[in-house]
């Protein structure tokens, strides 16, 4: 699939972000300080997209009701997605007594949970957000479907040129993005990292792969777990 062409300083901010990107220590397992986490599917995907990766923080010590998998309308606006993310932030919290949670997002995910941290309070209740293979400056991938989400996705959509303005990471959630130079749904590659994140280069994964990689799920686990 063709990349297409994409403003420099934008690449340029991925190739430095790489360049810097500190490495994980690993923090082992959940503990006292640990937070519950919410899974943030992508498009045309749903909650079940994450069960590796619950296995694996399961294995580490997560209670099962400190890892939702939720599910929800691929189609809608992000923004609706965003306020459904809050509902379901809230009740997490309850259920747990946590007063922060870490989001985990794949692809489209990151769209609505950064919609949320940025303009429904959600910086708040954050500690720590993950983003594997989000199109968080678009994809052209998204120019051949027309739902909501979809147009929300192209490259220099209103929604994203409003997501994007001012800070990048607002607030106090400690942001992260992880990317694969071999994904051919987030086209360009440099569209996921963000400015005020730690951006990730993966070994050469798929997109959907990147949910389920081992080595990608220990640094996911490293940097919610600090």
């Amino acid at each position: 699939m063709k990349k297409s062409a994409f403003p420099a300083a934008l690449v340029s901010l991925l190739l430095t972000s790489v360049a810097v990107c500190p490495a994980y220590a690993a923090t082992g397992t959940f503990g006292p300080a640990s937070n519950p986490i919410l899974f943030v599917h992508g498009y045309n995907s749903s909650g079940s997209y994450w069960n590796a990766m619950a296995d694996e923080f399961r294995t580490d010590g997560w209670p099962y009701t400190h890892l939702r998998q939720w599910s929800y309308d691929t189609r809608q606006s992000n923004a609706t997605t965003a306020q459904q993310i809050a509902t379901e932030v809230d009740r997490l919290l309850a259920a747990t007594g946590a007063t922060k949670v870490d989001v985990v997002t794949h692809s489209m995910g990151g769209l609505s949970s950064r919609y949320y941290a940025k303009n429904l309070g959600g910086s708040q209740k954050i500690d720590a957000w993950v983003s594997l293979g989000g199109p968080n400056h678009g994809t052209d991938w998204a120019n051949g479907c027309y739902d909501a989400s979809c147009v929300e996705m192209r490259i220099g959509s209103t929604f994203l040129g409003a997501l994007n303005s001012g800070d990048e990471s607002p607030g106090n959630p400690r942001y992260a993005t992880w990317w694969s130079p071999c994904d051919a749904v987030i086209n360009p590659d440099s569209s996921v990292a963000l400015s005020g994140a730690t951006n990730t280069k993966t070994a050469c994964l798929s997109h959907n792969a990147l949910g389920s990689d081992p080595t990608v799920y220990g640094q996911v686990r490293d940097h919610v777990n600090r």
